[in-house]
């Protein structure tokens, strides 16, 4: 086993995870592989999203990685068990919306789960709705992964599609917005836009941190190298420059 850490996601969005975990993290080097070629994965059947993320965490697992995040909501709920099985010695890191947080902070208001078809319709997601599913709207964001996918996170076309989505509830009190889906955090800005009053959680600072306690627990700390990151995609080199640039943009 090498030093690697894999992360793996549908297309770009688990930038946004992998830029919490190098935060935390500097001296870890990181291998980033995204299917930006099958994005989106939500609208997919179960069947079809445990094939693609199967083929995309055996790339990571050709590399002998010393850990795996799945930096997707949509392959965490239909893959995250069975790899887990699988792999048994291995830590790996799954997503899951961060509704939990945002049920606590609702001061009489409602909550917007935003996320993909399948990250809503899956069990995982069923088994929080069950815990801290009062007052809550989940929204489908339809059209918004293929926004992100193609640069246009801060183009005009994503704040009318996010108007789209959410303007029937703009007028409601809206305490909390739930990102469920590693993408929709590069859309801060115009959903901030939108509803300046409310508070916005997603996942991306508790996965980072559970994939820190993992690595301590099973004594597999870099703490001595300066760290990297390296990135991959099956669609090619565009897709990975924009993973780049999508990076240098977070800070």
């Amino acid at each position: 086993m090498n030093d690697l850490i894999g992360f793996f996601d549908s297309g770009v969005g688990g930038v946004s995870v992998l830029h919490e975990a190098v935060k935390l993290l500097p001296n870890e080097h990181f291998l980033f592989y995204g299917d930006n070629l099958h994005a989106p994965y939500g609208p997919r059947p179960l069947e079809e999203i445990r094939v693609l993320s199967a083929a995309g965490i055996d790339v990571l697992l050709s590399r002998d990685v010393k850990a795996i995040v799945i930096a997707c909501n949509t392959a965490t709920s239909a893959y995250a068990e069975i790899v887990r099985a699988a792999h048994p010695e291995l830590p790996i890191v799954g997503m899951e919306p961060a509704l939990k947080p945002a049920h606590f902070a609702r001061h009489g208001g409602k909550v917007i789960v935003l996320a993909t078809d399948a990250t809503l319709r899956l069990e995982k997601f069923e088994r929080l709705m069950r815990l801290y599913g009062d007052d809550v709207i989940t929204v489908v964001g339809h059209g918004l992964v293929e926004l992100v996918e193609s640069g246009k996170a801060h183009a005009p076309e994503a704040t009318f599609q996010l108007e789209a989505l959410l303007g029937p509830y703009m007028e409601m009190q809206i305490d909390a917005i739930v990102l469920g889906c590693t993408h929709f955090p590069f859309l801060c800005e115009p959903i901030r836009r939108l509803f300046p009053r409310s508070e916005i959680f997603d996942g991306r600072e508790g996965t980072a941190k559970r994939l820190m306690d993992l690595l301590n627990k099973n004594g597999l700390r870099s703490d001595d190298t300066p760290g990297s990151v390296e990135y991959q995609s099956s669609a090619g080199p565009e897709a990975v420059a924009l993973m780049r640039r999508l990076m240098d943009e977070l800070g």
